[in-house]
């Protein structure tokens, strides 16, 4: 059986069931807090500077991503997209926030090769570099988050996420 979390679009459902939380951004620099609408749309909450915390009031089925300042992606609990859990209460009747962890991915050797020639190789330079055409490509693009999400929703769509 799929995960729950497989089956739910990258977009904001409904509010009828709040929750509470507390956005740690334990990466290396600024953690951009992007809420998906209810279209789908990101809405930016701004960012959280490292070792810093956002207390969030939100709901179960608004889905949150994380980039950093130069649009790489975040993962939050681990995950490229956070959907937050049910709500708790404490004994006083005051909710707990939960804590989620905003940190950098293990990115792909690719992955960080690309990141270092687009900061040394200015793009009307990276056609003459002596490397196949689809690096080439790759080295063009530029994170482009909306971009990211139409992939994200995508694999969503498709049980791969």
């Amino acid at each position: 059986m799929a995960d729950q979390e497989e089956l739910q679009p990258l977009k904001s459902l409904h509010s009828h069931h709040q929750t509470f939380i507390d956005f740690v951004n334990r990466s290396s620099g600024q953690a951009r807090a992007w809420w998906l609408d209810f279209s789908g749309a990101p809405v930016s909450y701004g960012d959280i500077t490292p070792g810093h915390t956002l207390k969030m009031n939100t709901f179960l089925t608004h889905p949150w991503i994380f980039r950093a300042s130069d649009g790489s992606r975040l993962l939050a609990n681990f995950r490229e997209v956070y959907f937050p859990t049910p709500a708790e209460y404490g004994d006083d009747g005051y909710p707990l926030f939960h804590t989620v962890v905003v940190t950098t991915p293990v990115y792909t050797l690719q992955e960080c090769c690309l990141k270092l020639i687009q900061k040394l190789v200015r793009k009307k330079d990276v056609d003459k570099l002596e490397i196949p055409e689809f690096l080439r490509k790759d080295i063009r693009l530029s994170p482009d988050l909306l971009r990211e999400i139409q992939m994200l929703t995508r694999r969503a769509d498709s049980g791969s996420y």
